[in-house]
């Protein structure tokens, strides 16, 4: 029987701590192995994503970031017996054989074979250990690249250049570059007059660090170019910011703008939404009763509730819990980025051409039906506020990179409405075509996804992906 942790002595902490490294490292090598016979093995009907990583996501803890990386090593490792050996006994890390496969799948291209052979063996030999060091690798591979990488210069060389852009847990971008010289003094030179410090009207100076004001002159650019007429079509339509946010909070704009303004805005929209929606009127709606809100009384209702212990209480509980979970239902909502604050909705709705989208009180879009086959501007919007990413449970796919699907086929009599349709990526659009995978607009007005019988036998209805996870009833 194994003894408690509390139980052990100092020598055995050590020595059970570098065991179970040791077991970490070996059950890493095998989950590497495993996914590389389940990506020749396994079809992707079955998984139901176009590859393991997607797969991996969705049934594991793992991030998307890390099942790509262990996807990646999978189908590298099969090249490199060599290193795929030092992985499997457990003598070099995970981390340092996907530094070494980068280098051997890509080494530089003056660089004979005979040397690539030799430069493997001596980094795989650095990675081994516990002396193994990361730095030691990372200047091998660049001075080898520096060396034998041709004849363009490493300030030159176009092949280098990265963007990263990774969304943090806080909601958060952040932005990793290596660029070229020429590209590097492009963006220095779109910044630096937009960098410089501007004291106030009456002479305090501009407090902001220097990075802090490359970060404000990088957001006017983008300003600038989201602006502007001559930006490409993606979904069918110019790329331009789109806010998601409730009528309730919508009509909170009067804390902040003149109250006259705001109203006109929102009775303007709302009447817009309502004619082609083909209802006669449509007021604003509380999603966390369904109740409908008046303007004039929304405010004075609030003051004259008591604390706790009412349904209003308790709607107010269940919409701070939606704002945790952050399921889009009663906070603004971005296609790219998520939920964004109440306060910082209300600023964005003042500076921004709203597009009304009036949602029901399960957070779904009221039903705008056509006649055409083919989904309208207003419609994707409406959809995108409803899905918010491919709907496919575990894909998420930002909803640009989504096509509208005819639940119900257009070729069959299927109409072009709400309750008819659901945004899929281009792969699970062509899976619900070509399986048994099965969808359906449940009682919530949002798609539910019925797997077949070889993913799950008892058939048990999934949400969509921006449904799954906690939310308060």
């Amino acid at each position: 029987m194994t003894a408690a942790i509390w139980q052990l002595s100092e020598s055995e902490l050590l020595a059970d701590a570098a065991a179970v490294s040791h077991q970490i490292q070996l059950l890493e090598a095998r989950r590497i192995a495993l996914v590389a016979d389940i990506d020749t093995r396994v079809s992707r009907e079955k998984l139901g994503f176009p590859g393991p990583a997607g797969w991996l996501t969705s049934t594991t803890l793992l991030s998307p970031s890390k099942a790509t990386k262990i996807v990646a090593l999978a189908r590298g490792l099969k090249n490199f017996p060599d290193i795929a050996d030092a992985v499997n006994t457990g003598v070099m890390s995970v981390d340092h054989a996907a530094l070494i496969l980068t280098f051997a799948e890509t080494p530089p291209k003056d660089l004979p074979e005979e040397g690539r052979v030799m430069a493997r063996t001596a980094m795989i030999a650095a990675a081994t250990g516990p002396d193994a060091r990361t730095g030691r690798i990372r200047a091998a591979i660049t001075k080898l690249e520096d060396e034998f990488g041709g004849k363009t210069p490493p300030p030159e060389n176009t092949d280098r250049n990265e963007l990263f852009a990774s969304k943090t847990l806080n909601g958060r971008l952040v932005l990793k570059g290596d660029f070229d010289a020429i590209t590097g003094e492009k963006l220095l030179t779109a910044l630096s007059p937009l960098t410089e410090p501007h004291p106030a009207a009456d002479g305090t100076q501009d407090e902001r660090s220097p990075a802090r004001r490359r970060a404000d002159a990088f957001g006017h650019i983008l300003d600038q170019y989201l602006a502007s007429s001559d930006r490409p079509i993606e979904g069918g339509e110019r790329p331009h910011l789109n806010l998601h946010i409730s009528l309730r909070d919508l009509t909170d704009l009067r804390d902040s703008a003149d109250s006259a303004d705001a109203d006109d805005i929102t009775d303007d929209e709302t009447s817009r939404a309502a004619a082609e929606s083909g209802t006669d009127t449509v007021d604003p709606v509380d999603i966390n009763t369904g109740n409908p809100i008046h303007p004039d009384t929304a405010e004075s209702d609030a003051a004259d509730e008591p604390e706790g212990g009412s349904a209003a209480g308790a709607a107010a509980n269940r919409g701070a819990y939606r704002d945790l979970f952050g399921d889009g239902t009663s906070v603004g909502w971005l296609p790219w980025m998520g939920p964004l604050s109440r306060n910082t909705s209300r600023q964005l709705a003042c500076d921004c051409v709203l597009t009304a989208i009036v949602m029901d009180e399960n957070g779904s879009p009221i039903n705008l039906a056509r006649t055409a086959r083919t989904v309208t501007a207003k419609q994707r919007k409406a959809l995108i506020a409803r899905d918010h990413t491919c709907a496919f449970p575990g894909c998420g796919k930002p909803a640009s990179w989504t096509e509208a699907h005819h639940i119900w086929h257009w070729a069959d009599g299927g109409p072009t409405d709400m309750n008819n349709l659901v945004l899929l990526c281009g792969f699970h659009h062509r899976l619900l075509h070509h399986s048994d995978w099965e969808v359906f607009i449940g009682i919530d007005q949002h798609p539910w996804f019925v797997p077949p019988a070889s993913v799950d036998p008892y058939r048990q209805p999934r949400p969509s992906h921006a449904r799954a996870g906690p939310h308060i009833a």
